[in-house]
């Protein structure tokens, strides 16, 4: 297998923007690839497109037409995205992986007209990003592996296993986007030795509430949850939702965390106290809280008595004050707290890679999900094909 160019493409369930990485991936016969990442380029949503998005995921009620009219306007936005980076990264391309907006996932199978089934849908229409750039597109990674039996989530351990496995060390990956979910990569471990699983709200109830309360879109560096106390009865309380005591696999996203939590997560907060940071203190207590937990009962025992890395990538990293109470809480269980950066992968281009990783497995007729990770019954090809 020749070396290929392969841009990822990734914009997440906190709908703040899209991140393209730019990345060289190589292999041989059945040996897992190698990856570089060449280039990355991060871009806001244009305001209009982000109120669309939110207005979307996990709707009650929303047109047909808005929904073909979002598919076609993300897939203009993500042809945007990768022309606006090969400008600033003249890189020769050859092949692209998609994301899309996740605007619905559902892992457990629920009755439906009849039928009980899981699904998921993601938007973002790859035959613009295909004609306009005049590249082959992989998307729709999802629903392979819910056919497959797992729970089309999480994806990312591809690369965690790729990039991260060590001979000694325990290495925990650990995403904070709008959802946070984290990789177990124990020393020498094989792919089917992995554990991986969402956490829970990474920054979304934070974002919910700073748009709620301050107008702004997150909590800079957590500057509002650093003037704040937090409120230990809610927090308490927000815990003892059920997802948080969910064996793995488990997958979470705005079903679970959404507007809906938000709103009566505000509403406790503001019974106690009328100070806005509190809310604010408390959400970011809330993510720190609940990955903390979950790595202590559900990935503490597999990491045996290794030194584990634990390294934190997405938007949480750029947060101080997660940062800090993570490091509070992991460092007692025997976790050095890093970010990605730290082994030459921006904390915003990760999942950008992921996808542009599991496009060349895809394109190369590999499978890109983990069994172990999302609970599927075998290995499977992810995606669909769509050329130029």
């Amino acid at each position: 297998m020749e070396s290929m160019i392969v841009a990822g493409i990734m914009s997440g369930t906190s709908a703040d923007g899209i991140d393209v990485a730019f990345t060289r991936i190589s292999g041989r016969g059945k040996d897992y690839p190698k990856l570089q990442l060449l280039a990355h380029e991060s871009f806001p949503f244009a305001s209009a497109l982000r109120k669309a998005v939110l207005a979307a995921m996990n709707a009650q009620n929303i047109s047909t037409a808005e929904l073909a009219r979002l598919n076609w306007r993300l897939g203009l936005a993500y042809a945007d995205a990768v022309r606006e980076t090969l400008a600033l990264h003249p890189e020769k391309v050859e092949l692209i992986g998609c994301h899309g907006q996740t605007l619905y996932h559902q892992a457990s199978p629920q009755t439906y007209a009849g039928k009980r089934f899981s699904c998921t849908w993601q938007l973002g229409e790859p035959a613009i990003l295909a004609g306009e750039l005049g590249l082959p597109v992989v998307s729709n990674f999802r629903p392979a592996d819910i056919v497959a039996g797992g729970q089309g989530a999480p994806l990312v351990p591809m690369l965690d296993f790729v990039l991260f496995r060590h001979p000694k060390r325990g290495r925990v990956l650990q995403n904070i986007g709008g959802i946070a979910n984290l990789t177990a990569v124990p020393p020498q471990a094989q792919p089917n030795q992995l554990l991986a699983f969402d956490n829970g709200p990474g920054n979304m109830v934070i974002d919910a509430l700073m748009q709620e309360l301050f107008k702004k879109p997150y909590d800079a560096d957590g500057a509002r949850a650093a003037a704040g106390v937090v409120l230990q009865n809610v927090l308490n309380q927000s815990l003892k939702h059920s997802f948080f005591n969910k064996i793995p696999p488990r997958t979470a996203g705005r079903e679970q965390f959404g507007r809906e939590f938000a709103t009566e997560f505000l509403a406790a907060c503001r019974a106690i106290s009328r100070t806005k940071e509190d809310a604010i203190a408390t959400a970011t207590a809330l993510t720190a809280a609940s990955i903390a937990h979950s790595y202590q009962q559900f990935t503490l025992p597999k990491m045996g008595q290794a030194t584990v890395d634990y390294v934190v990538s997405g938007g949480g990293a750029r947060n101080g004050t997660l940062m800090r109470q993570l490091t509070e809480r992991l460092k007692p269980l025997g976790c050095r707290v890093t970010t990605s950066d730290q082994f030459g992968l921006p904390a915003e281009a990760k999942e950008a890679a992921a996808f542009a990783l599991l496009a060349w497995q895809t394109w190369h007729h590999r499978p890109g999900n983990l069994p172990s990770a999302t609970g599927a019954n075998r290995p499977a090809i992810l995606g669909q094909v769509t050329y130029a």
